[in-house]
């Protein structure tokens, strides 16, 4: 049932349609209605923003659900609640699932589960190989038809040249982006963390920044050659920050994202903070966390539109894969939760905007996969077409406190960490979902 909703005296910012100003904003009917100052609503549901940031629902390119064949590790239901609770409407589904979306039948049934299940709105990503093995590609147009967003293979790269070139091609004629995860497979040498004097230090194995780059560079003169629509996954080194400027100010056709976990976090935190190393598998990832210079060149280039968009690459997983030595960890970080307020923390450092911080989390991911011909609105508050909002508090500190996730994943090195941006209120197709705390508190 649809409601009637007044969310008032909030800062609007809709960076879609230039919008950055207190005002408020009338839902009725799923959609919205009219964004002004001292709107009268009759009876409305009020939402008091008074001090809060109204902004689209968030957009998330890179989750992984889990659904199917992990639910150990997280479900459908269960990691789009917890989205829901970090304020974003709308995610893509990465595609490490068993069996994985590698044909119609498979993404038929990803629909049924998430038309059942999901509590935002949730598209496939299908893959660009069968069983994501990098030998033969998977049927590209069938996966297009069946309505997925875009194609990957996740965390394992194509490592064929001339496979890729194909795929690219493939994806280009069915009109949908191509998501790489950047990496050198035999560079990297299997290492678990940034390889640099952390590291050293700590005796593992690391993975070279080199190993990214190369692989950048590769997939950026593919992309050139075919014309494709190439997005570079989770871009994690000032490099190949550097190497995108370069590739859009030439035209070619590329887009990318970037996560919290590399915008707010450094090598260091494998470390820990305290004189002894804590081997904080927690803070194992995949790309690895960088060094500081590195997160900084990440934060200058989102500032400046290099990149395009944060990504959560939100990856849950079941405690006994992080209680272990830590070259033997799972990597991943469970992010839905804490990426606002890591990236409102960046704002409050004066090291972000917040009309950035909130492009590159809605209409910015919008745009890279097209999100808005598949749902209108997506990414921005259009008065005539549906709601999905967000309303959270900049001021208002938050404690990070796993055992109130929502996420099966409890797998974050924030916990216990007081940052800024608390969550009050999400909107889905014009109606409240999630209502956290008294906005006017």
């Amino acid at each position: 049932m649809s409601q009637r909703i007044l969310v008032c005296n909030g800062r609007v910012i809709d960076p879609a349609n230039g919008v950055d100003a207190v005002l408020d904003v009338l839902i009725d009917d799923g959609c919205v209605r009219e964004i002004a100052q001292d709107i009268d609503a009759g009876e409305a549901e009020i939402v008091d923003a008074t001090g809060c940031v109204v902004a689209p629902g968030f957009v998330d390119l890179h989750a992984h659900l889990r659904e199917p064949g992990f639910e150990h590790k997280g479900t459908i239901l269960t990691e789009t609640t917890a989205a829901l609770r970090g304020g974003f409407t709308t995610v893509c589904a990465m595609p490490n699932t068993d069996p994985p979306p590698d044909s119609a039948s498979v993404v038929q049934s990803l629909w049924e589960r998430i038309e059942r299940d999901a509590r935002v709105n949730v598209y496939p990503i299908g893959c660009v190989t069968l069983g994501r093995s990098g030998k033969q590609l998977a049927e590209i147009s069938e996966l297009a038809e069946m309505g997925c967003v875009a194609l990957s293979d996740d965390g394992d790269p194509v490592a064929d040249s001339q496979l890729m070139r194909h795929a690219l091609e493939l994806a280009g004629a069915a009109g949908l982006p191509l998501s790489e995860h950047s990496d050198d497979p035999v560079l990297n040498g299997g290492g678990s963390m940034n390889e640099g004097r952390v590291s050293e230090r700590l005796g593992l194995r690391g993975q070279p920044a080199a190993a990214e780059v190369a692989a950048v560079a590769r997939n950026i003169a593919l992309a050139e050659l075919t014309g494709a629509h190439l997005h570079i996954a989770h871009v994690s080194t000032a490099r190949a920050a550097a190497l995108i400027a370069d590739a859009k100010a030439r035209g070619v056709p590329v887009t990318c994202e970037v996560t919290p976990s590399h915008l707010f976090l450094t090598e260091d935190q494998v470390f820990g903070e305290g004189p002894e190393p804590s081997f904080d598998t927690f803070a194992r990832i995949n790309p690895p966390l960088r060094t500081e210079a590195d997160r900084r060149a990440l934060l200058a280039a989102l500032e400046e539109g290099i990149i395009d968009a944060v990504a959560t690459d939100h990856a849950p997983h079941a405690i006994e894969d992080k209680l272990c030595e830590f070259e033997l960890a799972a990597p991943g970080i469970s992010c839905f939760e804490t990426a606002l307020p890591s990236m409102v923390q960046l704002v409050r450092r004066g090291e972000l905007s917040m009309p950035r911080m909130i492009e590159a989390m809605t209409i910015g991911p919008a745009r890279c996969f097209g999100l808005g011909a598949r749902r209108a609105g997506t990414g921005e508050l259009k008065p005539g077409v549906s709601a999905d909002l967000v309303v959270f508090a900049p001021e208002q500190a938050v404690t990070i406190d796993t055992d109130r996730f929502a996420s099966k994943g409890k797998n974050t090195p924030l916990q216990g960490k007081t940052l800024h941006g608390a969550m009050v209120a999400a909107v889905l197709g014009g109606k409240i979902e999630e209502k956290v705390v008294a906005a006017g508190d």
